[in-house]
């Protein structure tokens, strides 16, 4: 599949965010931070949820299944851009490009996926909570997080497989932090018709299939809770709900402004500091979303705090 790349063009120059040391230093550090804080909070809400049988429950199973894909999210992206702020020459192999490509892909509409799911389970809850064990049952939670993973590798593939067979001749500098799929076909000398035909009509599916069912799931969430008479259960559903919502409204308002759009558009300061935000900033903020607006993970974590004293 490589072949007939590699022999015009073997590695890129991602230029990254900045070519200046003195912010190279402060963004380095600032990155390290926010990574180290993502991995470390996102752990511990898998080991809470895990440690506590009370959390042992459909919303929780998605949860901690979203602080993985998370961490694995930014571990693709991260730890390349901070050896790059250091580095002196700030190259990447065709083959790690595509390879961070993929994994980028994958786990990022693995991400959509499992934002949906966690969607559905609200929707099940409060507008049928009477089939909610049948109908959110173990072994089909685990079909929807198997199918998850399974269709954004093979989404994913699909794009690693048709870059891989463009031909990169002319200039190899990527005006990126990551190898994305946009500017990669950017720098290609061949016709990318295909490529940005999957990227906007499939990629638009994986994409946008995801963000209907939530928004119709919350519409009918909104219609229920409206329809209670009780004040205090509508700011119950409200407030387990909402960190949900505002990680949703984090992940999709930046990935369908970069993304859900034609090539042409794309703007490279923009869509690099959204790009930004979605890949480090949004995962970092989850713990946090989910742990201090939830009575339910604060119980969990101080148990969890109690075990390692």
């Amino acid at each position: 599949m490589l072949r007939g790349n590699q022999s015009h063009m073997t590695e890129f120059l991602l230029l990254g965010l900045t070519n200046d040391p003195k912010q190279q230093a402060w963004l380095f550090a600032s990155f390290l931070v926010m990574y180290l804080v993502n991995v470390i909070g996102n752990l511990v809400i898998i080991a809470a949820i895990w440690g506590d049988a009370h959390l042992h429950t459909p919303m929780y199973f998605f949860l901690s299944n979203l602080s993985l894909v998370d961490i694995c999210f930014t571990t693709v992206i991260v730890p390349q851009m901070l050896v790059n702020l250091l580095a002196q020459r700030k190259t990447i192999l065709f083959a790690q490009c595509l390879a961070q490509m993929y994994f980028f892909v994958a786990f990022g509409i693995t991400d959509s996926f499992l934002l949906a799911a966690m969607a559905i389970d609200r929707y099940v809850a409060i507008c049928n909570p009477l089939r909610y064990t049948t109908t959110m049952s173990p072994r089909r939670c685990h079909l929807m997080v198997t199918a998850s993973w399974v269709v954004s590798h093979l989404h994913s593939l699909a794009h690693t497989v048709l870059m891989g067979r463009l031909s990169f001749c002319g200039p190899n500098v990527i005006h990126h932090f990551f190898c994305d799929v946009q500017p990669l076909l950017t720098l290609s000398c061949s016709d990318t018709s295909v490529n940005e035909l999957l990227a906007f009509t499939e990629g638009s599916f994986v994409i946008m299939s995801p963000f209907i069912f939530i928004v119709v799931s919350y519409v009918y969430i909104t219609r229920a809770v409206l329809r209670a008479p009780s004040g205090g259960g509508r700011y119950k559903v409200f407030s387990t709900c909402g960190s949900h919502l505002m990680v949703v409204a984090l992940f999709y308002g930046t990935i369908i402004s970069v993304y859900i759009r034609p090539s042409s558009t794309y703007s490279v300061t923009k869509d690099r500091v959204v790009t930004v935000i979605y890949t480090v900033v949004t995962p970092m903020l989850n713990p946090f979303i989910y742990s201090l607006r939830n009575k339910d993970m604060k119980w969990a974590l101080r148990k969890l705090i109690r075990k390692t004293e």
